[in-house]
């Protein structure tokens, strides 16, 4: 999950003692903080097994029932939200991009511009997994197939995206 000593130790110090533990690869246990400044936030589905990603540019109302400026008042500020985190979009692409739920196989929504800026990374990534590129970024939901939670899980089961064979994430 990517917890260290002496990064914890430094953690506990500098937080003021606010924070214990912090984990570099899971969104579940342990999260990492963020202090607002992140272009993306990820947040769980719980009923999906999966998480949208949502961009900072997204106006409008996500799967969640939040939108970004709601979520990160929930993500920022320096504090652990277990299944949510603010980040990057670079880092959706990262191998240790929530390795410790499966990574980027856990996508199941995201905003149609998101996906087009970063299609060609994410093409690259799920090919290092064996998946095929078209097939797995058009198995994720955006705001033109699914609004809701519940029309999320649909549109992933209809399409048989790959986190419907995953083990729960908790």
């Amino acid at each position: 999950i990517g917890q260290w000593d002496k990064v914890n130790a430094f953690v506990i110090k500098t937080s003021g003692g606010n924070v214990e533990r912090m984990s570099q690869y899971s969104m579940i246990t342990d999260p990492m903080t963020s202090c607002g400044c992140f272009e993306c936030i990820a947040a769980v589905l719980p009923s999906t097994g999966g998480i949208m990603i949502v961009n900072r540019e997204f106006p409008e109302m996500t799967p969640c029932g939040m939108k970004f400026s709601t979520l990160a008042g929930t993500v920022g500020g320096g504090q652990q939200t277990p299944g949510f985190i603010g980040h990057s979009k670079h880092y959706i692409n990262s191998r240790k991009f929530i390795a410790a739920e499966g990574g980027i196989k856990r996508i199941v929504w995201m905003p149609t511009m998101l996906k087009e800026e970063i299609k060609d990374a994410i093409a690259e990534r799920v090919k290092e997994i064996g998946l095929t590129p078209e097939e797995f970024l058009a198995k994720i939901a955006d705001e033109t197939s699914a609004a809701t939670e519940e029309e999320v899980l649909e549109f992933i089961t209809k399409n048989e995206h790959p986190v419907t064979t995953l083990e729960p994430m908790f």
